[in-house]
C-alpha cells in the first residue's frame, strides 16, 4: 500500500473491532471507523472513531471527499442490509476501492431442527404453537413480537429495552457475547424454553445458543440473511488485514 493510505472501516461487529486493532498499528495506513451509534456501550475501538451514521448517500459521499478516503472496509453486521448497500453504491459511483467483510452463516447440521423464515416479520407468525421463547434478535427487533399473547419471552440484548408485550410475560436479560455453551444449556433449561429465535448471524460469539438448541432438541426460527448487493467480499478477518500489509 501506499504511504498513508486513507481507509474508512464500518464497524459494528467483532471482526470489525479486530480490523481496526490491527491497521490502527499498521504504518502507513489512516484509519477512521464509523459506528452507527445504536449501541450505547460499543466495544473499545482504537483511534479515531465517528458515530451515528453519514445521512445517507449524500452524506457518506461528503464524508470519504472531506476525509481524502481511498478504501472502505464495510464490516457492518450481516444484518445492517442498508449500510453495505449504500456504502458500495458510493464507492462504485465514486470509484473508491471497495471490500465487504462477510462472515459465513452458520449450517445446519445434524441434530439441528431449523424452521428458517425470510424476514423478521415471518418470526412472530411462526411461534403460534412455542409458550416459552428465548428471544435473542436484537433490542431492535422485539417489537415485531409485541403483539403475541400467552407466551413467556426470555429476551437477551446488550443493551437494556423495554419489552413488555400485553399478555404475555417476560425476563430480559443485559448480557454481551461470547456466550459458553454449557451456559447457554443452563439458561434455556432454567426458563424451560420450548424454542429459540435467531438471525443468521454467523460467528462464534453467540452460537453456542444454536449448539445449546441441538443438544436439547429445541427448535430454532432461524431468520434469514438479508439480501445485499454483490460485491468484492473476504470472510477472514487475516484477508481483509493482509490487503493492507502488502
Amino acid at each position: 500500500m501506499n504511504d498513508q493510505t486513507r481507509v474508512l472501516l464500518i464497524g459494528g461487529t467483532e471482526e470489525a473491532r479486530l480490523v481496526n486493532a490491527v491497521l490502527e498499528e499498521l504504518e502507513g495506513v489512516k484509519l477512521v471507523t464509523s459506528l452507527a451509534g445504536r449501541t450505547e456501550i460499543p466495544a473499545e475501538l482504537k483511534g479515531l472513531v465517528v458515530t451515528g451514521g453519514f445521512g445517507g448517500a449524500d452524506g457518506l459521499a461528503g464524508f470519504l471527499d472531506e476525509n481524502n478516503i481511498q478504501w472502505v472496509v464495510d464490516a457492518s453486521h450481516p444484518y445492517a442490509a442498508k449500510i453495505t448497500q449504500t456504502a458500495a453504491s458510493v464507492c462504485r459511483a465514486k470509484e473508491i476501492s471497495y471490500i465487504r467483510f462477510q462472515r459465513p452463516p452458520w449450517e445446519a447440521t445434524t441434530g439441528d431442527q431449523w424452521i428458517s423464515v425470510p424476514t423478521i416479520m415471518e418470526a412472530a407468525p411462526a411461534l403460534a404453537e412455542y409458550a416459552r421463547v428465548f428471544l435473542s434478535v436484537g433490542r431492535q427487533e422485539l417489537e415485531h413480537f409485541a403483539d403475541l399473547t400467552d407466551k413467556f419471552f426470555l429476551a437477551r440484548s446488550i443493551e437494556k429495552v423495554i419489552f413488555e408485550p400485553v399478555g404475555s410475560k417476560t425476563l430480559f436479560i443485559q448480557d454481551r457475547g461470547p456466550f459458553k455453551m454449557d451456559d447457554e444449556i443452563a439458561l434455556l433449561q432454567r426458563h424451560q424454553v420450548d424454542v429459540v429465535v435467531s438471525k443468521n448471524s454467523g460467528g462464534a460469539a453467540t452460537f453456542a445458543k444454536i449448539v445449546a438448541a441441538r443438544t436439547l432438541q429445541l427448535p430454532v426460527i432461524m431468520i434469514d440473511r438479508p439480501i445485499v448487493p454483490k460485491v468484492s467480499t473476504l470472510a477472514t478477518v487475516e484477508d481483509v488485514i493482509a490487503l493492507f500489509r502488502s
